[in-house]
């Protein structure tokens, strides 16, 4: 279960990565609901994703620990 709620939550990530804000909140929604290792594995995620995309990376700041 948890992993499909990873899963879910990279596929929201994918659909709103056009709007920095869209993109934003939904990380935020996804530090309450996935476990802090699959936290761990959107991080290095979202950092790939950076590459293309470099108007996501004001994001990783919610990532910090």
């Amino acid at each position: 279960m948890a992993r499909a709620m990873f899963d879910y939550t990279k596929t929201v990530l994918k659909k709103v990565s056009f709007d920095v804000n869209l993109f934003t909140k939904e990380v935020l929604k996804a530090l309450n609901r996935l476990l802090p290792h699959e936290i761990e594995e959107l991080k290095i995620w979202i950092q790939s994703l950076t590459v293309k995309q470099p108007e996501l990376q004001s994001c990783l700041i919610y990532l910090k620990t």
